[in-house]
């Protein structure tokens, strides 16, 4: 029978692939390829994560590298937005095509139709390395080559079948722009091989194991990783419910006894959305205060304490005062620990204000 991992030493393993025990002196960019990137819908809250992980992190550290191209905002796993470095945006998006292939299909695959998918891509291809393009001004120009289709969705057709960045200033500390993109071959001037799908996990397990098959698809948005898996050699574990879960033979398991800091999580953070099961660090509490988010149209920053779920933060600001609110979602034992954590990002978000907390009960949207 495979050897039993507890919920907390599962728990501990996580946090130290995710330089959540300790902050790191790793750079920038080591950081972001050994997490297999940060999710990045939104232009600046993942840098709450980099700083939550790297020590002495500065957000010019991250945004001379968005200038410099060698950090890249595209859409991989799960098709979404993640923050990778320029290297690993080439050899991944390769293999990540599929997974954006089967969402715009099933979402505009019918406002497609009898569109040459070849030549849309090669049209829009065109268009954004001439210039980068918002999706609108895109949709408007191959339009007129295609006037009977829905030009959003002729955008989207393009996102598909063209790796596309969105090019800075978008995403750029302090700075705002519009959501505009060109190929990412275009932006960043050579070539890597392609990922295998050995490879991928590998990252996947360096950075979230020990995990399940479903977990990894879970991250990636692939099927079919079992065979994978299974071809690989892999250390196998079973957690309290009996589902077995896979590691790479040398990485790190601390033990369960390990503490673990209090981090406050950016809105977007890997950590709670690469699982099919969550609950290595989301509470029963915390699953049912993240439900009450659900058709609010937002994301909770998390409070971590002894690595689970305790309570969200927002910041509020007004006449000079940024005030960190801390929402608990149960009592917190260890609130000075909180707010002492509190005060330093108030520092990287507001350093020219004078600063608040206010501790509140319950989640801040419910």
């Amino acid at each position: 029978m495979d050897p039993l991992i507890s919920r907390r030493a599962l728990n501990r393993a996580t946090l130290e692939r995710q330089h959540l025990l300790r902050r790191t002196d790793r750079t920038v960019i080591e950081v972001v390829e050994q997490l297999g990137g940060l999710q990045a819908q939104t232009p600046h809250t993942w840098y709450v994560g980099l700083w939550t992980r790297i020590a002495g992190f500065e957000p010019a550290q991250a945004a001379d590298l968005l200038l410099s191209r060698e950090l890249v905002r595209i859409a991989l796993q799960r098709s979404t937005i993640h923050l990778v470095s320029a290297r690993d945006c080439l050899a991944m998006r390769p293999l990540l095509q599929p997974v954006t292939e089967r969402m715009t299909r099933t979402t505009f695959g019918k406002r497609l139709a009898g569109v040459d998918l070849g030549e849309l891509a090669a049209a829009g291809r065109a268009l954004l390395e001439e210039r980068p393009m918002t999706f609108a001004d895109l949709g408007r120009a191959l339009a007129e080559r295609w006037p009977d289709h829905d030009p959003h969705a002729l955008g989207q057709g393009v996102r598909c079948f063209v790796p596309l960045v969105q090019v800075p200033p978008r995403g750029v500390w302090g700075r705002s722009g519009p959501v505009a993109h060109t190929s990412a071959e275009s932006w960043i001037g050579y070539e890597v091989p392609p990922m295998t799908p050995a490879e991928l996990v590998r990252r996947y397990l360096a950075a979230f194991g020990p995990a399940s098959v479903q977990d990894a698809q879970t991250w990636s948005g692939l099927t079919r990783l079992g065979e994978v898996v299974e071809s690989m050699d892999l250390v196998r574990l079973r957690d309290e419910h009996g589902r077995t879960l896979y590691d790479l033979p040398d990485a790190p398991r601390p033990g369960a006894d390990v503490p673990a800091p209090v981090r406050l999580m950016y809105d977007f953070d890997n950590l709670f959305l690469s699982y099919a099961d969550r609950s290595r660090a989301i509470s029963d509490t915390g699953a049912a205060a993240i439900q009450g988010f659900m058709g609010t149209n937002v994301v909770p920053r998390v409070i971590l304490v002894d690595g689970m779920t305790a309570g969200d933060w927002t910041v509020t600001r007004a006449k000079g005062v940024s005030t960190l609110n801390l929402h608990q979602w149960e009592p917190i034992k260890v609130l000075d620990e909180v707010e002492e954590e509190g005060r330093r990002l108030l520092e990287l978000l507001a350093p020219g204000d004078r600063h608040e907390i206010s501790v509140l009960d319950g989640a801040s949207k419910s």
